[in-house]
């Protein structure tokens, strides 16, 4: 069944940052079966850059970029979108503050590459994690491979500043160069030494600057993975036109937000 069939609009609440919701959204195409134009989903992408860095607001060094999130949801809807994406791992750390104001169901990234890893054969015991220091200091993978009974490994405060965050503002400034891939591919197998029989890329610029064949174990992609969601979520909305079926999406949403001032009403 072709996914146009689904009446489903995604919503994209991007612009964290543009190069990597260009990325998501290229994703989401290639994830897409269908032979022509008219096979693909309609989406809507919000795209803002002038959000606030959401690592820095979790360090407690930056604002709160909550009220851009929910005004970017609100965009969305308005648009006529009817499921809100964001390929932003460290974003998910606020999507409590604003799940409850959007009126729509929000896919969950982190929870999908969860579930995505504890579905892989053979089965994964011990993942590593490269992502921002908000993503980390906010539990957020932790949390949820908790979840699944997967063990979580991390870069050591050295490796985190010097190697994956300065990779990922490599990424962000435009370089995508020998250096910032080696970086990541050095992170990636300490991780591999200290047990990790997968490495998630769990900030949206990391694969792009990362290639899965630099890391000697499974790349997991979790923008790609979400894209995959959203594909079988719009498929199996569309199969509903026919005859209803059961389906289940992660949508649930982090149960330890940050400390933060409370969203606009």
């Amino acid at each position: 069944m072709s996914a146009s069939t689904s009446t489903e609009i995604i919503g994209i609440l991007g612009g964290m940052g543009p190069a990597a919701t260009a990325d998501f959204y290229a994703k989401l195409v290639s994830m897409t079966p269908g032979s022509s134009d008219q096979d693909h989903l309609r989406t809507v992408i919000w795209s803002d850059p002038t959000i606030p860095d959401r690592t820095e607001a979790l360090l407690g060094d930056g604002p709160d970029p909550t009220p851009w999130l929910l005004d970017g949801s609100r965009v969305l809807r308005e648009a006529g979108a009817t499921v809100i994406a964001i390929p932003c791992n460290t974003a998910h750390a606020f999507v409590p503050r604003i799940a409850g104001h959007v009126g729509l169901p929000i896919v969950h990234m982190i929870g999908e590459a969860a579930r995505h890893l504890s579905a892989l054969s053979p089965r994964i015991h011990t993942a590593g994690l490269l992502a921002t220091t908000g993503t980390v200091r906010a539990g957020l993978y932790q949390e949820w491979l908790d979840r699944f009974g997967i063990r979580l490994v991390l870069p050591d405060d050295i490796g985190q500043e010097r190697e994956v965050m300065t990779a990922i503002r490599a990424v962000k400034a435009g370089s995508r160069d020998d250096v910032t891939t080696a970086s990541l591919a050095r992170a990636a197998q300490r991780l591999t030494e200290r047990g990790a029989q997968a490495v998630i890329a769990g900030c949206t610029e990391i694969p792009l600057g990362l290639p899965a064949d630099a890391v000697d174990v499974p790349l997991i992609d979790p923008a790609l993975v979400l894209a995959q969601a959203l594909v079988r979520r719009a498929m199996a909305q569309g199969e509903t036109v026919r005859a209803p079926v059961a389906a289940m999406y992660c949508t649930q949403y982090v149960t330890r937000p940050p400390r933060l001032s409370p969203p606009p009403q």
